[in-house]
């Protein structure tokens, strides 16, 4: 299958083709709704990238800021291969099972050793 050349979402094709149906750019798999950038955190579960991001929510009663973190799970289809480590871009997709509804649509490459850092680091 030849490689679509937008999906509606401003982002770089893949350079490697798949022949996986449920892929956004060689598949008939359409693309809605919300987009989100994070890194990825697992790659266990088969065809399956949990990735998550970490922001900041402001409590009014306190006035301060607390830390949050939010996890979603997304297919990962043959030709993106996202690994643990690897900042992409995740696009709102159909449910493809009872917790995937996005699918990723780039891969950025690896995160600059953050990760491995905030996972070695001991708080005093």
């Amino acid at each position: 299958m030849a490689t679509k050349s937008s999906i509606g979402i401003d982002v770089k094709p893949p350079e490697k083709p798949c022949e996986d149906d449920k892929c956004a750019w060689h598949g008939r798999l359409p693309v809605r709704g919300r987009v989100f950038e994070g890194v990825v955190r697992s790659t266990k579960p088969r065809n399956t990238a949990i990735v998550g991001w970490d922001y900041h929510r402001f409590i009014t009663k306190y006035e301060r800021y607390e830390r949050k973190k939010s996890r979603v799970t997304a297919y990962n289809p043959p030709c993106m291969h996202a690994k643990e480590g690897d900042n992409v871009v995740i696009a709102e997709c159909r449910p493809l099972s009872k917790t995937k509804t996005f699918v990723v649509v780039q891969r950025k490459g690896a995160e600059a050793e953050t990760v491995k850092a905030r996972k070695g680091k001991k708080r005093s």
